[in-house]
């Protein structure tokens, strides 16, 4: 009269569905294989602190050092940033050289004006009339130089604040003392000519 009652799933019947579920979800979402033991990570971690062949790991280790400097060197040249040493990185520190290039500097010539003093000074006696001429004219160029240099950090500052806000600490110092070496000295060697100053 009220019909066969269905029969209750029993534990086993729970338990086996849910593994079935749990199996169809990790064959979905799973990573596909079993996590490594501890052991084996480990084990798979370590490395000896003495290679066993030592003279194949120095040359292998001088052929990177090598290769790394050679990057470093054509860095050098081209202006790539990816290789610069940590002191010429930045777009600062190149907005500072382009700037720097592009003018002309009185502190280029410091060097060959130094040059020239020293030998003046081996030829001209030191009790001579002749050589308070060749100290004074040597003391003004050094004048001229760092009022060059002076107004050349204030400009340069100005433009960086202009470009970038924020001014890096050094990169001004960095500028002025780029502009005290010859151009075809510097490294890196300059990327633009004479009057091409960065926008």
């Amino acid at each position: 009269m009220f019909g066969r009652k269905k029969e209750a799933p029993s534990a086993q019947d729970i338990v086996d569905q849910q593994a079935t579920e749990a199996a169809a979800r990790s064959a979905v979402t799973g990573k596909g294989a079993p996590t490594p033991k501890r052991s084996a990570q480990e084990a798979a971690r370590k490395r000896p602190l003495v290679p066993e062949d030592r003279k194949a790991s120095k040359a292998a280790e001088r052929a990177a050092v090598t290769e790394q400097r050679l990057k470093m060197r054509q860095a050098m040249d081209t202006g790539d940033e990816k290789f610069l040493p940590l002191r010429d990185k930045g777009p600062q520190k190149r907005f500072a050289r382009d700037f720097v290039d592009a003018r002309f500097s009185l502190g280029e010539f410091l060097m060959f004006g130094a040059l020239l003093f020293v030998i003046i000074s081996l030829l001209v006696p030191a009790s001579s009339a002749q050589m308070v001429y060749v100290l004074g004219a040597f003391w003004v160029m050094f004048l001229a130089v760092f009022v060059d240099v002076f107004f050349l950090s204030r400009k340069l500052k100005k433009r960086l604040g202009e470009k970038f806000g924020d001014v890096e600490r050094g990169t001004v110092w960095y500028g002025s003392m780029r502009s005290l070496q010859f151009r075809r000295l510097r490294l890196p060697k300059p990327q633009v000519r004479r009057g091409e100053f960065p926008a």
